[in-house]
């Protein structure tokens, strides 16, 4: 059974998951309880429908920003030069497309209205951040958001209405930032074809431990 949170701000140790990663329920969104979280390699991953559960996954799908693999096909697209790409402009907007997209293996969102008004305002305190894609007439269509934790983001969702929007805002956040690791939490194929890969946990949390949780402009 996951553990069940009350209103002290603790976690069990990440280690305790089961083979799903389902580690916690319960307890809520504050913003002191969310860095806690994502400072030990926990992230809250729910809908609806449920309470609040908090994952802690085995292995973890991680992308190196110097592995980054673009393919000379997407390096000739971005040379046509048809899109800007920008960061912490539109951050609600950007959470929302994510929460709003149709996606195909999934029936409803996990990006409740909860969860949007609590990374937003994270946002507003310096800890979240999003890239976006905007087209030549100014349309925003395709972004990414996700926590920053030291040299460390913490990826959270992404979308595209454009192609090759979503890659453009991954790009830019591997080339344009210095973090050291971008966490994808889960595997996709997507991600995978850009270079992201599995590691152990733990690897994860030793990255972790060396980071320091303060508000960034990125």
């Amino acid at each position: 059974m996951p553990y069940s949170l009350d209103s002290r701000l603790i976690f069990p140790h990440p280690s305790l998951a089961d083979e799903d990663g389902l580690l916690a329920i319960g307890g809520d969104l504050h913003v002191e309880r969310l860095l806690l979280a994502y400072q030990h390699g926990i992230f809250p991953w729910f809908s609806e429908e449920t309470p609040i559960l908090w994952y802690a996954p085995l292995e973890r799908f991680v992308l190196l920003p110097q592995e980054l693999r673009v393919r000379k096909s997407m390096r000739q697209f971005m040379r046509k030069g048809n899109y800007n790409t920008t960061h912490d402009t539109a951050f609600a907007e950007v959470i929302q497309r994510c929460a709003n997209i149709k996606r195909t293996d999934q029936r409803d969102t996990w990006i409740t209205k909860d969860m949007q008004e609590a990374y937003i305002h994270l946002h507003q305190l310096g800890y979240a951040h999003s890239i976006e894609t905007y087209n030549d007439n100014g349309v925003l269509v395709g972004g990414l958001y996700g926590i920053q934790i030291g040299k460390v983001f913490c990826g959270e969702s992404m979308f595209t209405l454009a192609p090759n929007a979503s890659k453009l805002a991954l790009i830019h956040l591997c080339q344009h930032f210095n973090f050291e690791l971008i966490d994808c939490q889960i595997h996709s194929d997507h991600l995978a074809s850009l270079g992201a890969k599995l590691i152990p946990a733990a690897a994860y949390y030793e990255i972790l431990r060396k980071q320091k949780t303060e508000p960034f402009a990125i």
